[in-house]
């Protein structure tokens, strides 16, 4: 049986640390090139995707202090760091057939195009794969809220959060044996127990808009195409 989408319009974020795989830095070639076949995978199905890149791989402006550099100069530093990620992906994505457009918060005429939300949304429609980076353009908000604003500016139908486990637990699965796994919760019962799937300001933003978040592991092969098809994967708030 053919598998059978359950969105038209999905966003996945995609953390800088999936991209390094098993190195301690950087990225990986394997592991981009398999991501690249699973969008491949997905969008042959009929699915418009934008995908927003994190930069953890390369640094991360909330660890600002121990290397003693300022929050704000810090979170600009991050944010290149999304753009090499996203020029990265838009590689791999072309090397696999797709039409992309790589999309900047920061103004980077050479490399992308700037955030407008209309040609964004065209890009899609159009076939285009979408990926966005360097954040929402400013100190103190997420690459989590900027793919929350995106997805909510572009009228997505679900953001897709690839992490390194599958789901929500009651605790971390790799420190509690015995953490329990969530398959379903609400945008509410996540801000009552501080879990951190996501931060504060992403999560209000989903809840306001009614904003559906999957919640699913990807460093098993196969996992975004089963996020897209299936309910039998990772974790749904809604």
């Amino acid at each position: 049986m053919d598998d059978i989408p359950q969105y038209k319009r999905i966003v996945l974020k995609l953390s800088g640390e999936a991209l390094r795989g098993e190195k301690s830095f950087g990225i990986s070639q394997e592991v981009i090139t398999e991501i690249a076949e699973e969008i491949r995978g997905i969008y042959d199905l009929g699915v418009e995707i934008a995908l927003v890149t994190g930069g953890g791989n390369f640094f991360r402006g909330v660890r600002a202090n121990q290397l003693g550099i300022d929050r704000v100069p810090a979170d600009y530093m991050g944010m290149l760091a999304t753009i090499i990620n996203g020029i990265a992906l838009q590689d791999a994505l072309e090397k696999h057939g797709l039409v992309t457009r790589l999309i900047s918060a920061l103004e980077i005429t050479e490399i992308a195009e700037p955030f407008i939300p209309r040609r964004a949304t065209r890009h899609l429609e159009k076939g285009r794969v979408i990926i966005f980076s360097s954040g929402t353009g400013n100190p103190f908000f997420s690459t989590d809220t900027a793919a929350a604003l995106r997805a909510i500016e572009l009228k997505a139908d679900i953001l897709l959060k690839a992490t390194m486990v599958d789901g929500v637990f009651s605790d971390d699965p790799k420190k509690v044996k015995d953490a329990v796994k969530y398959e379903q919760l609400s945008h509410s019962e996540v801000l009552t127990r501080e879990l951190k799937v996501l931060d504060g300001t992403a999560l209000t933003l989903c809840k306001e808009n009614q904003l559906a978040i999957k919640i699913f592991d990807i460093t098993k092969k196969g996992n975004i195409l089963r996020a897209v098809t299936s309910n039998q994967i990772g974790t749904l708030i809604k």
